[in-house]
């Protein structure tokens, strides 16, 4: 979950209000999901560079008509499988192009896709290749693949994506080559399944969250509002895409906004394609924000930083040169999430000129809940509620919440999905 239990979040008073309407805003993609907005970029910006893929030091770049060019051969090449229409097919990978095309892919041949985390044990690749019945997983980058190749049954068909770190059976670039396009434009019903996102349980047992094309164009079109997207807007993906927050941030709101995607390399030379990319948006969690200032007070100690800080002439000079080096200095969002984030280290980056945005959310509905406002912050709160998200406290005092981002269930649990919901209402487990 996009979360912890309760007790460790605060609220803004003014977001559970049980008599508020819910706000709504109109939406110029709301009744597009997110194939058609491929398709729609396609059209309207076919030259624009939409995925921009380090390989080496050097960037690889995918632009929407090279994007949907790709997505129609591989989708081509899953329908020639005939596999059972809404079949499982899995992505694992570490963050690449090929990741946010191969789920097109899957999209477009009438399938549900299933992201597994890049570092998961061989144990848990198991659980969930057997849970989810898949049978075609794509793999990509990946550290340490044969520790992890034995968690895939022998007879899955994988297909590689052209990096090294894994093998396949049948690799992409060959699949380019030689395989039929789709060559119509089809679209899937918003009801229909998109895709299971799997989240560990307090047993540990991997639970698959069931989330609905709906969801995705409400987390696409809304986010894109909420950070008035444009195509101009760039986003740095380094957080696993297989998690519900990177994934409503970077893939969906880029496919609704129209922007740019840089993806880190490795993690070495991470810091140099942040800096490279100078994402207008930027999510991350309050680890990554810790090393940020573990970083710049290794170069700057924090006696030094409060003169220089004090100082007119100097202040600004330092905070440019800091937000620079980081690459944040073209940031109009910097979102941080996934657990709650120490006031002093908002406060802090506050100082820089960074105003960090905590986030509420879980996977349960896709991350897509609360928001502090950038016009508006509240430290120590997560904000206000998300436009189209409904918010109550129970008898007892714990937040429920309802949107179209909630998921439909968990995949073959009906007793575990019962167990979260209150009515129509999600059960957070937290207390407003």
């Amino acid at each position: 979950m996009f979360k912890v239990r309760t007790g460790s979040y605060t609220w803004d008073s003014k977001g559970i209000d049980q008599k508020r309407e819910v706000k709504t805003v109109p939406q110029p993609f709301v009744d597009k999901l997110p194939l058609e907005m491929m398709y729609h970029w396609a059209k309207e910006i076919p030259d624009a560079v939409y995925l921009r893929q380090p390989i080496n030091g050097q960037y690889t770049d995918y632009t929407w008509k090279e994007v949907n060019r790709q997505v129609r051969l591989i989708a081509g090449y899953l329908k020639s499988l005939d596999l059972p229409p809404g079949s499982n097919v899995g992505i694992f990978s570490k963050n690449c192009a090929h990741w946010m095309m191969a789920d097109l892919a899957i999209m477009m041949a009438g399938h549900v896709s299933v992201p597994l985390y890049p570092n998961l044990t061989a144990e848990s690749i198991a659980q969930i290749m057997e849970h989810s019945a898949t049978k075609v997983l794509f793999v990509g980058k990946l550290d340490n693949f044969n520790s992890m190749a034995p968690g895939i049954p022998a007879d899955t068909l994988t297909i590689g994506f052209p990096y090294p770190g894994a093998d396949s059976k049948v690799w992409w670039d060959d699949i380019l080559k030689s395989a039929t396009p789709v060559t119509d434009s089809p679209t899937r019903h918003e009801s229909e399944l998109a895709t299971i996102i799997y989240t560990s349980g307090t047993s540990g047992t991997p639970k698959g969250v069931m989330q609905t094309f709906k969801s995705m164009a409400s987390v696409g079109s809304n986010g894109c509002m909420i950070a008035n997207i444009q195509p101009s807007d760039r986003f740095f993906s380094y957080l696993p895409l297989a998690h519900c927050a990177e994934r409503a941030l970077v893939e969906l709101c880029s496919l609704y906004g129209g922007g740019v995607v840089y993806f880190a390399e490795s993690l070495d030379t991470f810091a140099e394609n942040l800096r490279t990319a100078k994402p207008s948006l930027f999510l991350g969690v309050p680890r990554i924000w810790t090393k940020f200032q573990g970083g710049i007070l290794n170069k700057l100690p924090q006696k030094k930083l409060d003169l220089f800080l004090k100082i007119p002439i100097l202040s600004s000079i330092i905070r440019k040169k800091i937000v620079g080096g980081l690459g944040l200095d073209q940031a109009k969002m910097t979102i941080t999430g996934a657990a709650p984030t120490p006031a002093s280290l908002i406060d802090w980056f506050a100082r820089l000129g960074i105003n960090l945005q905590e986030a509420y959310g879980m996977t349960e509905n896709f991350a897509y809940s609360h928001l502090n406002p950038a016009e508006n912050i509240k430290v120590g709160t997560v904000g206000k509620a998300n436009p189209e998200v409904d918010v109550k406290l129970s008898e007892e005092s714990e937040i429920l919440v309802k949107s179209p981002c909630t998921m439909t269930g968990y995949y073959k649990a009906p007793e575990m999905t019962a167990e979260m919901f209150a009515g129509e209402y999600l059960r957070t487990g937290d207390k407003g």
